[in-house]
């Protein structure tokens, strides 16, 4: 009976160890909107806050309203801000990432139609754990005009 008992533990053992190892590590998204536009407008950007539970990279986002999705940074060159765009942008455990306009931010280009306040914006941020496997996390980001994005 007692050898039973041990068997029945390491396998309880075994297989929570194998569910920890299979859960994704977690990208958080928080307070995600998308700047709304005028009728000719065929860019915008995106901003949210992130927060990963383990070392991550962003590498990549998507939309459907947009043909051409790009993560960007702003930062001062000399006396000019510019904008870039970044390959990949490391997110540390358990420290929030800010995307704001000014600074980092998703940029739309090519978008499909104008978007106007409230209309629901869908986006697919990719990243990379630690052993480079890639996982993405779905976000709904609501269109706001800039005034009303300032909390």
């Amino acid at each position: 009976m007692r050898l039973v008992s041990i068997a029945l533990v390491a396998a309880s053992i075994a297989l929570f160890s194998v569910a920890a190892q299979a859960q994704a590590p977690q990208l958080q998204v928080k307070d995600a909107w998308v700047r709304t536009t005028v009728a000719q407008q065929k860019a915008t950007g995106a901003f949210f806050q992130l927060r990963a539970d383990s070392d991550l990279q962003l590498v990549e986002a998507s939309s459907p309203v947009a043909s051409m999705v790009e993560i960007h940074e702003m930062a001062m060159e000399g006396s000019v801000m510019r904008m870039r765009a970044v390959e990949s942008l490391p997110l540390p455990a358990g420290k929030s990432v800010e995307f704001k306009p000014g600074g980092l931010h998703v940029m739309l280009m090519g978008l499909n139609r104008p978007l106007a306040a409230g209309d629901k914006i869908p986006l697919t941020l990719v990243y990379l754990d630690k052993n480079k496997k890639r996982h993405q996390v779905e976000v709904q980001a609501e269109a706001r005009a800039p005034q009303a994005a300032k909390p």
